[in-house]
């Protein structure tokens, strides 16, 4: 099952090559300003399909926000792959240096523009972004 998420002028459209099961509820101030809800994929899952009006927002560098130009949506962000390099409560996993940033990338998709997908079939995980970064 393929699912085209796009932003509301349609300018914008990415396909994900599968439905996630999880998604992520975050309360920083960015993702609850533009009220995201991400699931996570490896960049090769994601195909992007128009970014006509494809704008780029970054704070640090680190966590690149693409949204619409045109219409403000945000689709997706590309941020470090924190998971691959570190456990759940924070530890580095094995081969990973305390501190490094993990070169491997992932994209949080806003599944709130997921056309035809019915949101109440992911689970959600609320992240408390705006207390423990």
């Amino acid at each position: 099952m393929t699912i085209i998420v796009s932003c509301h002028c349609g300018s914008s459209r990415i396909r994900l090559s599968s439905a996630p099961d999880t998604a992520k509820s975050c309360n920083c101030t960015l993702c609850s300003r533009v009220g995201a809800l991400r699931s996570y994929f490896a960049p090769e899952e994601v195909e992007v399909l128009t970014a006509e009006h494809d704008t780029v927002y970054t704070a640090s560098g680190m966590n690149l926000h693409h949204f619409c130009g045109k219409c403000g949506n945000h689709l997706y962000a590309d941020t470090p792959d924190w998971a691959s390099a570190y456990n759940n409560d924070g530890t580095p996993k094995e081969g990973t240096v305390p501190g490094q940033m993990p070169a491997k990338r992932t994209w949080g998709v806003n599944m709130r523009l997921a056309e035809d997908f019915d949101l109440a079939s992911l689970t959600v995980i609320e992240v408390d972004g705006r207390n423990s970064w």
